[in-house]
């Protein structure tokens, strides 16, 4: 038996609702249909139609296995038209979610690259801190900046960022520069809205872990307005490496508490579901890998 064969037989009776509807799709006589399917019910040792003289209907395992087919023989054509023409290229409109900073510090640059890489794919980019719903909003795909917790989506890791404590010599000069994280309760704060915990900030010693609550001066939800504040001498900011690492280098901002590590978070993009994922996906998600294998605040 051609098991691939079979396969593509039975979807052809599924989605025409019997086997004289296949025999178009799959050019075969009624008889061959008919053995096809015969021939993978004894294979799998279970019935999947149940048959009378005026309907087709699935069992359950019929219908789990039709599932199951579609993915595979989806799988293996798309498998063949990479292989068999390396003129295939992907296409249509890809809406695309990354946190505001982020998306215009290191993903810009990247977006007339992949479009010049598929000329026949659209991009539609949406700057955002806010996370968003995917399906709901419609997205193919979005980058976060989290540790993700466990959900439907699949993600494929990009990066990682150092979350770093931080202030202007200034500003420091001026109020002291603090030696432990319970010394923050005392300090003007910079926070950003969507920390999710909020006025907590928790911090990783050598021995033990230190949580204090913060009290913020200014308080905005978008990280370059952050970055300006403490640029500007006004607080403490704990922000991504991605973001202040140039600050660091020119000593605009200095590192506080070294030794106590903030939490690191990884750079991910996620998209709704694994099965069947459009070649436009595949191509922008492979295409942020190799983009971002180093990536420049970590070099």
């Amino acid at each position: 038996m051609d098991l691939l064969q079979a396969m593509k037989t039975y979807t052809a009776v599924v989605e025409a609702g019997s086997f004289v509807g296949a025999m178009d799709v799959v050019g075969l006589s009624k008889p061959a249909v008919s053995r096809h399917v015969n021939e993978l019910e004894e294979h799998l040792g279970t019935r999947l139609l149940q048959r009378t003289t005026r309907r087709l209907s699935l069992t359950g395992e019929g219908q789990a296995y039709y599932q199951r087919c579609k993915e595979i023989l989806l799988a293996v054509q798309e498998a063949e038209a990479e292989v068999g023409s390396s003129a295939l290229q992907a296409q249509g409109r890809l809406r695309i979610g990354a946190p505001q900073t982020f998306g215009a510090l290191y993903l810009a640059a990247l977006w007339g690259r992949f479009a010049a890489q598929n000329p026949q794919v659209t991009l539609d980019i949406v700057l955002s801190d806010r996370v968003v719903d995917l399906v709901e909003e419609g997205y193919d795909l979005v980058v976060r900046i989290a540790r993700l917790s466990d959900s439907s989506l699949v993600s494929r890791p990009l990066a990682r960022t150092r979350m770093v404590l931080c202030a202007s010599p200034d500003y420091l000069a001026e109020r002291g520069t603090p030696v432990h994280p319970h010394e923050l309760a005392r300090h003007d704060v910079i926070s950003y809205t969507y920390w999710s915990s909020g006025d907590l900030w928790s911090f990783q010693g050598l021995t033990d872990s230190v949580t204090v609550r913060t009290h913020s001066r200014i308080h905005a939800n978008n990280g370059d307005t952050c970055r300006a504040a403490a640029l500007a001498h006004q607080g403490i900011i704990l922000q991504p490496d991605f973001l202040v690492h140039e600050d660091l280098r020119s000593g605009a901002l200095v590192e506080l508490m070294p030794e106590f590590r903030a939490v690191e978070l990884g750079i991910f993009a996620v998209y709704p579901t694994r099965k069947q994922l459009p070649l436009k996906v595949r191509r922008l998600v492979d295409f942020l890998v190799e983009a971002l294998r180093t990536p420049p605040w970590a070099r």
